[in-house]
């Protein structure tokens, strides 16, 4: 075999080896919270703690109305946990809706070892949990970045009234396949969240909101979702908005405002 090649397959496979070692780090950045640290938050809520199985707990936030008229059951990205991802139930509470966010495991307070297939469980278990006090037909699922694939895996296997991806993936592999477009994902890939698959069984309309100017996860990602089945599911466009900023547009306020109001 040639040297040079010989050389270039080694270092091709201490790369390939060095990715998978270092995968979970590169996905989520998570923050990590004391057992007794409290919550503050200017808003009526309770905390709110899901045993799943022995060793794993998740660890969540209720912003609670008197009368709501339903519930958002939201998933948060890859960072922080719901200690910086609270300040956003204001968007929904304010329309009259209760919110929980939850944290992933080895996010916040929330215990346990991750891995795709259990993760997944989690949220289904939050899911169910939920469902015994709200019913389905006052839950609406809202997914924002890599919860987004959450989100869309709990509407797949349930019957909430909407399901909200706000910028989405069209699924893992191709987020991860824009930066080492060289290695093989689907192969060494342990979190592959694939979206594109489970919006195929979301029987709810989908409503999916997403910046023009989105660098990490474009546009195009949700574009080709919308087109799985453009009946059911609408793309809202955010004109000028990157990934991480939509809030502070109001047309993603006025989109909110539209769906959540009687």
């Amino acid at each position: 075999m040639n040297t040079t090649l010989l050389y270039f397959l080694l270092v091709y496979a201490l790369v390939i080896v060095v990715y998978v070692l270092v995968q979970e780090r590169l996905i989520f950045k998570p923050e990590k919270l004391a057992a007794d640290f409290a919550y503050k938050y200017n808003t009526p809520f309770r905390e709110l703690f899901i045993d799943i199985v022995p060793g794993v707990r998740i660890n969540g936030l209720h912003f609670y109305r008197e009368k709501p008229d339903g519930l958002i059951l939201y998933f948060h990205g890859n960072t922080r946990s719901i200690k910086g991802w609270g300040k956003y139930a204001i968007d929904f509470f304010r329309y009259n809706y209760d919110v929980v966010l939850v944290d992933y495991r080895g996010f916040g307070k929330s215990t346990g070892k991750r891995n795709e297939r259990d993760m997944l469980n989690d949220m289904q278990v939050v899911y169910e949990t939920l469902q015994q006090q709200y019913g389905e037909k006052h839950i609406i699922v809202y997914g924002r970045s890599l919860g987004s694939g959450f989100a869309a895996k709990v509407a797949s296997d349930n019957q909430p009234r909407y399901l909200i991806l706000d910028a989405p993936f069209y699924n893992f592999i191709k987020v991860v396949e824009r930066f080492l477009p060289f290695l093989p994902h689907r192969l060494i890939l342990r979190y592959q969240l694939r979206t594109d698959r489970w919006i195929r069984k979301v029987n709810c309309h989908t409503y999916i909101i997403h910046g023009t100017k989105d660098w990490l996860i474009p546009i195009r990602h949700s574009e080709q979702l919308q087109r799985i089945n453009p009946n059911k599911i609408t793309l809202i466009r955010i004109h000028g908005g990157g990934h991480n900023n939509l809030p502070t547009f109001p047309e993603y306020h006025n989109f909110i405002r539209d769906i959540l109001s009687p």
